[in-house]
């Protein structure tokens, strides 16, 4: 077997270093080099990543860009855009760096500020980027998160003001350049949302090539009093495209957080949702559905952690694998001794298509606490036959009453997107995988 080579991580973090020696973040750079040279790779060993063997993506080395504007231009950025994209505020990275000149914020700049992460602290942000940047690495020590901290640069920090609802959700492009080599990208975020403020903030991944590409990305919102926060992830890219994403909610004051992750297509994706619960009272809703095809392997995994008492949360997966697609749901929730009276609750469900699909769940409690209400629980199967048996003798082919099924099973997820345009785009995706057409 080939043997897997990084030496040459070692080198361009060392460029990088060199080229900044005078900047903010190399402290913490070299800290995550230094834990990513500890721990290495996750392999099947791993335990958390057991079902997902991610060292498999390095065996060819991966290209560095340089050029952030060297994939897109603003006119071709159109064709690439989400439904609802002319009535939010776009956030562009290109190649795993914020580009400020093809990104626009159309709300107010009393509602929200975004500035690159290295000027958020030299500005007046210091002390909220010093106290919470890389907050998420106490939760997570595997390389692959390591290895993002220690290619941190051109980031962006996004804060929402004190008692402001954003006119405009807030949508996140990540843009890969795969035209010519492998290519990996590190995109990184720290978005702190202010006492009585709320945002919705969306992110897609679009890959321009037919290379293989990787983004390794970590995204640390942090959630103050009465704040809500709604979090959407529509990944529907190429098959060469490989993505692990990391979505760090911290809860730091009594909140609301509500997100949905949709996975369509690509190739390997790891989707880790952690929500750290930090005062009393807070709540959180955690929806996913993964709808895949071909060879796509899409693993998510989630963690919410209570350590205070009266929080509430609500999870719900579901997953539908065709041909020879793997689906992973690993779901953890910790409830700590100071956590009494916590509500928890977790279901995945999964249907499997083919003989060929395969799919791995493993909902997990770890409760210290006694007076606490929580379960969890999964299910694998196949179609309703008798359902289906039904709808066909109602005079519908089984093609399509197959579709009608599928789009049933999906339905739930689907809506609890709350921006309209948004819905209406993934419902249509949805109904074009499944050659259904939407009345």
């Amino acid at each position: 077997m080939e043997a897997i080579q990084t030496n040459y991580l070692q080198e361009e973090h060392d460029i990088l270093q060199k080229e900044n020696q005078a900047d903010a973040l190399k402290d913490i750079r070299d800290k995550g080099f230094e834990q990513f040279s500890k721990v290495g790779l996750p392999t099947f060993k791993t335990e958390e990543w057991k079902y997902t063997f991610i060292s498999n993506l390095f065996r060819k080395p991966f290209h560095f860009p340089k050029n952030k504007e060297e994939v897109i231009t603003k006119e071709s950025l159109h064709s690439l855009r989400l439904a609802g994209s002319d009535l939010a505020d776009e956030i562009i990275f290109v190649n795993g760096k914020y580009n400020s000149a093809l990104s626009k914020i159309r709300s107010n700049r009393n509602q929200i500020t975004v500035l690159p992460l290295k000027e958020a602290m030299s500005n007046g942000y210091e002390e909220i980027v010093n106290e919470h940047l890389n907050k998420s690495s106490l939760f997570i020590n595997d390389g692959i998160h390591a290895l993002n901290t220690a290619f941190i640069d051109e980031g962006v920090f996004i804060y929402v003001h004190k008692n402001q609802v954003l006119d405009h959700p807030l949508y996140v492009y990540h843009i890969m350049d795969a035209q010519e080599n492998h290519t990996l990208a590190q995109p990184r975020s720290l978005i702190f949302v202010e006492e009585s403020a709320k945002i919705q903030i969306v992110e897609t991944f679009k890959t321009v090539g037919a290379m293989d590409s990787f983004t390794n990305e970590v995204m640390e919102i942090v959630v103050n009093e009465n704040a809500i926060v709604e979090y959407y992830k529509i990944q529907n890219d190429a098959v060469t495209a490989n993505q692990v994403g990391t979505t760090h909610i911290r809860q730091i004051g009594k909140s609301y957080v509500h997100t949905v992750t949709i996975s369509l297509d690509g190739g390997m994706i790891r989707n880790n949702i952690d929500i750290i619960m930090e005062t009393a009272a807070n709540e959180a809703h955690m929806y996913g559905l993964y709808l895949l095809k071909g060879n796509t392997h899409v693993d998510n995994h989630t963690l919410v952690d209570n350590t205070k008492p009266n929080c509430f949360s609500n999870e719900f997966y579901k997953g539908i694998m065709d041909d020879s697609s793997t689906g992973v749901f690993s779901g953890k929730i910790y409830v700590r001794p100071d956590a009494q009276k916590t509500n928890a609750y977790q279901s995945n469900k999964n249907i499997l298509l083919t003989e060929n699909a395969t799919v791995n769940t493993k909902p997990q409690l770890e409760i210290f606490a006694d007076d606490v209400k929580c379960s969890h629980g999964c299910t694998v199967g196949q179609l309703d036959q008798e359902a289906l048996f039904y709808l066909m003798t109602r005079g519908i082919s089984k093609e399509d009453a197959r579709a009608m099924l599928l789009n049933a099973f999906a339905s739930d997820v689907v809506a609890q997107i709350k921006i309209e345009p948004l819905k209406i785009y993934v419902d249509q995706l949805i109904a074009d995988r499944l050659s259904l057409e939407i009345i």
